[in-house]
């Protein structure tokens, strides 16, 4: 064989070989824990699915997660449920406020999703309202919490860390909104009741468009719902379905019974970008404890015969002065189609 016909053999041996140790280097810094997580605090939300079995509730997915975040060289110092926190706008920028006064650096995320599956997703702290960013997470996925534990743990082996001194324990602080406390204690200081909701139906709806979010899709600040156990890894062709039904259900029910311009939103866009296309005003649905919910819109729930059952309220969001319009009547509902119609009710009433 002559050494033209050796040549090519070489180099596509050489090839191979620079392919293989490419493929081995990607796959190795994929493993690898993000640097943020190795030198700051963290917070730990946690999401399940109460259809999953066997049955776990996220404070006993906590304490089990808990000793692998620290063997892994991180520094957990606080633990919620993701449901808590993303209650609504305004309850997510007051735990913002709460972590930015903390030196938090980074957010782990462990989302449980029906099938009982766990995603573990890492992301550093953003600094501001939206909490996470828009980057891509740092993430590991088991069938199994154990396993879930061990790929953890073995992503920290040989990493050094500089949290020295992380909880033994986690710990559970408790809800800046109620939780089971608030609807017995009215006088609750912790509750962050903000000026910016109303109590009145806003003005000019006449005027300016009223923007729906369908599912995935609202201000930046729904950036960490996307982690909920019931939107996580949906597909792009699931998330079209679902929006499509659910756009069909509401413009029958905004044809009867709001005669005012819509436009439906699809994806996520800012403040600014709304308003520049005409858009002022943005519908707005929260869910959670009856009395939570009265609390955070400074509302007193003493009237209430079961403040802890679960209902839907909408109010609308006015972009341009930053208040929340929950409207003249308390219209929450445990249906969320009936607490909507009670709301678009309303909306006739004279001021």
């Amino acid at each position: 064989m002559q050494y033209s016909e050796l040549l090519p053999f070489g180099l596509k041996s050489l090839l191979l070989l620079i392919s293989f140790f490419m493929v081995s280097f990607q796959i190795f810094c994929q493993s690898q824990l993000p640097d943020y997580f190795l030198d700051g605090k963290a917070i730990v939300f946690v999401s399940t699915a109460p259809g999953a079995r066997p049955i776990m509730q996220w404070e006993g997915i906590a304490k089990e997660i808990h000793p692998a975040l620290v063997e892994a060289g991180g520094d957990p110092v606080a633990y919620y449920e993701l449901e808590e926190v993303t209650l609504s706008e305004e309850i997510q920028r007051a735990y913002a406020k709460t972590f930015s006064q903390r030196l938090i650096k980074n957010i782990v995320i462990l989302t449980r999703v029906g099938n009982g599956d766990f995603y573990l997703n890492m992301l550093e702290y953003s600094g501001n309202e939206t909490i996470i960013p828009s980057a891509s997470p740092w993430s590991i996925h088991s069938s199994d919490l154990e396993t879930l534990q061990e790929r953890l743990v073995a992503a920290g082996k040989g990493v050094r860390s500089k949290n020295l001194m992380p909880l033994d324990v986690p710990t559970f602080l408790p809800p800046l909104v109620g939780g089971g406390q608030a609807a017995s204690n009215t006088a609750s200081s912790n509750i962050p009741v903000s000026a910016r909701f109303v109590a009145k139906n806003p003005l000019n709806l006449d005027i300016f468009k009223l923007g729906i979010p369908l599912s995935g899709a609202s201000g930046e600040t729904a950036l960490l719902t996307k982690y909920r156990y019931d939107l996580y890894g949906k597909s792009e062709e699931e998330a079209l379905a679902a929006q499509k039904a659910e756009k069909a259900n509401l413009t029958r029910i905004f044809e009867q019974y709001y005669p005012h311009q819509t436009e439906f939103l699809t994806e996520i866009r800012s403040d600014e970008q709304l308003i520049d296309d005409r858009v002022q005003f943005v519908l707005t649905r929260v869910e959670g404890r009856e009395a939570d919910l009265m609390e955070s819109m400074g509302l007193n729930p003493s009237g209430l015969q079961n403040p802890d059952r679960i209902v839907v309220k909408y109010y609308i969001k006015f972009l341009v002065r930053n208040e929340l319009y929950i409207g003249p009547k308390w219209d929450a509902d445990p249906n969320g189609q009936t607490a909507l119609v009670n709301f678009l009710k309303h909306l006739q009433m004279e001021p």
